[in-house]
């Protein structure tokens, strides 16, 4: 399909407070995610850093996206297109929605590890 709704695409995953839906074009993964207030942090534990090392290209739909990275904090708000480079950590103080297109080996890898760490029992935590 060249082109989707959030509502066409299955749901890939979904747990409280959150929810990917996503499809692989090519090369790219397109992922609508919405989620509540969530530091994931604890999910993203045994990546370089600790930190997410895809790049992904998005924009915030609805809520505010939070941005940490070793040196500094960003935040992306509603009607914002972004990128984010290899080494940063999300981070949603309220609600939020996003689209984001990310290179679906890389993507692939990180969600490799979140899904480990949820098995082990990692959840994300509520934000301060």
């Amino acid at each position: 399909m060249p082109y989707a709704s959030r509502e066409q695409l299955d749901v890939g995953m979904q747990v409280e407070g959150y929810e990917a839906r996503s499809a692989e074009w090519g090369e790219v993964t397109v992922v609508f995610e919405s989620t509540g207030p969530a530091d994931p942090a604890p999910l993203f534990k045994g990546l370089p850093e600790d930190r997410c090392q895809a790049e992904h290209y998005g924009y915030v739909l609805e809520g505010e996206l939070v941005v940490r990275y070793a040196d500094r904090e960003e935040a992306i708000p509603a009607g914002s297109a972004y990128y984010l480079p290899p080494g940063h950590l999300p981070l949603v103080r309220t609600a939020a929605q996003t689209v984001e297109f990310t290179k679906t080996i890389e993507l692939q890898a990180t969600t490799a590890v979140i899904m480990k760490n949820m098995g082990a029992g990692a959840m994300p935590d509520t934000p301060a």
